[in-house]
């Protein structure tokens, strides 16, 4: 078969190509192929995959006549690609060969693991508060029976991690939901001051309660945005109690909302709101995690705290279904910043 036939079959091919003939070299590649693999025609395709796996997923497919796969890893800057390689015979006399294409299933892997690590943190959330119930349950339906004492202090430790399964319960459904309504953009008229201070009055009681007070700091209003009235309820609620539990000590909480004439990246006129607390601040290595699903500063404080690890996540989630913009600044020692950037309705 002419070389140039050959690469003008491969160029036909959507995935990177090549072709190998009958004397173990590259009889071509396509475009995609030469990116992947460098300038290799005409080596062995042995010095230009170096993975077993390939080459032993070419040669049973020559010596079988039968089509194979094989995994094959590759480097994109610092980024690791995944690639699965189809072998597949080509019957054409004496210019038969084996045609190898690369899929990339990057993220159909990530997707793979990000589903398995989400099992996995779910269930050992979950394991906790169960062996702790049924710990107690054992007890008192055994050496505790007759001890009143007991029976009420086990019933109440029994209470609390119901109340905590619950928790992580209803965030998981809400995360589902928020998930299931990203693309969808809300088209509700709402007065974003108006809301905010309805979260504040909400959440006075707990910050009293912590010995601490929240402050407000708004423009002068009404300013509107377009919006789901329940979640940016829950994104602002969120982010206050967070900076009431986990803020310094007394907790001192500023919500405030100002007015971007126009922002950059949305092109338009913004409403920023900014939760700013006093508390110990976050150590810069955790930030870019912070929205991750399950990830925790620190795990046992958290829980303590009645945290599940979605909260943050349910908030990037919001904002984003919102078309806004979320950013997390802290610097340790000096309290923390969340900022909820969004698009303003005039």
């Amino acid at each position: 078969m002419p070389e140039a036939t050959i690469r003008s079959i491969l160029d036909a091919v959507p995935l990177p190509a090549i072709f190998v003939g009958k004397d173990d070299r590259i009889a071509g590649l396509n475009r995609q192929a030469e990116a992947l693999l460098g300038p290799v025609e005409a080596r062995p395709f042995i010095t230009a995959i170096r993975q077993p796996a390939v080459l032993d997923a070419v040669e049973t497919c020559r010596s079988q006549r039968k089509p194979g796969t094989a995994r094959y890893l590759a480097k994109q800057g610092d980024q690791d690609v995944i690639y699965t390689a189809h072998c597949a015979m080509v019957e054409a006399g004496p210019a038969s060969g084996v045609l190898i294409s690369f899929e990339d299933v990057t993220d159909r892997q990530q997707i793979g693991q990000m589903r398995r690590d989400f099992v996995a943190n779910v269930s050992h959330e979950l394991r906790t508060p169960l062996t702790a119930l049924m710990g107690f349950i054992e007890t008192l339906q055994g050496p505790a029976r007759d001890d009143p004492a007991a029976r009420d202090r086990f019933l109440a430790i029994m209470e609390t991690e119901a109340q905590r399964m619950n928790r992580l319960v209803r965030d998981l459904l809400s995360l589902s939901q928020v998930e299931e309504m990203e693309r969808v953009r809300p088209d509700t008229r709402l007065d974003l001051v108006e809301l905010l201070a309805s979260v504040l009055h909400s959440l006075t009681p707990l910050a009293e309660k912590a010995g601490g007070k929240l402050q407000s700091r708004f423009d002068a209003g009404p300013l509107f945005v377009e919006g789901d009235a329940d979640q940016l309820r829950q994104v602002f609620g969120n982010l206050v109690e967070n900076a009431i539990k986990y803020g310094g000590r007394p907790p001192e909480v500023l919500l405030r909302l100002s007015v971007i004439e126009r922002d950059p990246v949305m092109r338009g006129p913004a409403l920023c709101a900014e939760v700013i607390d006093n508390g110990p601040g976050i150590d810069p290595v955790h930030i870019p995690r912070l929205t991750e699903r399950f990830y925790r500063v620190d795990s046992h404080r958290s829980r303590e705290m009645g945290g599940t690890g979605l909260g943050l996540a349910i908030v990037k989630h919001i904002v984003n279904r919102h078309r806004g913009r979320l950013k997390i600044e802290s610097i340790p020692g000096q309290g923390s910043r969340f900022t909820v950037i969004l698009p303003r309705v005039l």
